[in-house]
């Protein structure tokens, strides 16, 4: 069994493990690892990595790299499970989230906040410690801003909640390059106005597709607000901001011609993709978005990497 595994079935199982116990102890592991939303914390740690790379010339430091990530990823996904604690309510209402542990009751309220507790405390000992206090203070403002501002009251307090919120989803960038070199750099704050502006188009499309579950839990998203035409022009105008947004590194001398081709593509794509949501909707089209943005923000950083090395 895995390192991970035994720590956290450590931390459920009040008695040593048995073979019949296995299979609870599998499920158990299962249910605290999907409160940390791995796939997103997964994309978030791609953003993480271009920071560090971008912020080096040479060959990145090992000690900040491997902690800078696992520190990071750890309090990451300890504002995922307090995301998780705090929507519980919610989550239970709605069919993208009613499986979700503690609808389901597979992880009590008092264990999700203790093992949110346990996963930000340790990721904060790590960074402040193994990287630098910078670092650690302000991924513990990103766990805030998420966990606390955003979710316990922006979610519900207005529409602008996903645009202002983005803010601490956008840091991850930025977490990056003062992970390995202690200091803010105005190259950084560029990816971080990149995410910025990519966050409301990406939410948004989902936000359309699920307007009636977020109408149902009395979630001001923007569609219920203000209508699905409204939210599809925003996603469509956002989508022009992202794209000159994403040209900016190239200005400043931060990228070269490999990063200009791939972003033009990518935005060119987003923009079209949006322009059929505002113009030539269709059923699912607006999942499509949503899961293009997906590709696109990845491909997108990977394209800053490959241009960071390759063309260097």
């Amino acid at each position: 069994m895995a390192q991970g595994t035994l720590i956290i079935g450590g931390f459920i199982m009040a008695k040593p493990l048995s073979i019949s116990s296995h299979p609870s102890i599998h499920l158990a592991w299962r249910a605290y690892f999907e409160m940390t939303k791995p796939k997103v914390v997964a994309l978030m740690l791609l953003t993480v990595l271009v920071g560090m790379c971008l912020a080096m010339p040479t060959i990145l430091p090992v000690k900040p790299l491997v902690a800078g990530l696992l520190g990071i990823a750890m309090m990451a996904g300890s504002a995922a499970a307090l995301n998780h604690l705090i929507d519980r309510r919610i989550d239970g209402m709605m069919a993208r989230t009613y499986n979700r542990p503690l609808p389901k009751g597979r992880v009590s309220a008092t264990r999700a906040l203790l093992f949110a507790a346990l996963l930000g405390s340790l990721g904060f000992v790590i960074l402040y410690v193994f990287t630098n206090p910078l670092t650690a203070w302000l991924t513990f403002a990103s766990l805030i801003g998420y966990a606390l501002i955003y979710t316990a009251y922006l979610k519900r307090a207005t529409p602008q909640n996903i645009v202002i919120g983005g803010l601490a989803g956008a840091m991850p960038p930025l977490l990056g390059w003062t992970a390995v070199t202690n200091q803010f750099h105005g190259h950084a704050l560029l990816l971080v106005i990149i995410i910025f502006l990519w966050t409301p188009p990406h939410f948004w499309a989902l936000a359309i597709h699920r307007r009636a579950e977020y109408a149902k839990v009395d979630i001001p998203m923007l569609p219920v607000t203000h209508g699905v035409e409204f939210t599809k022009t925003c996603i469509l105008l956002y989508t022009i901001l992202l794209a000159i947004a994403c040209l900016l590194p190239v200005l400043v001398g931060m990228s070269g011609p490999l990063y200009f081709v791939c972003s033009s593509l990518l935005s060119t794509g987003f923009i079209y993709k949006a322009w059929q949501l505002k113009y030539q909707d269709c059923e699912g089209l607006a999942m499509q978005v949503f899961r293009f943005s997906i590709y696109h923000l990845m491909l997108l950083f990977m394209a800053l990497l490959l241009d960071h090395y390759l063309w260097a």
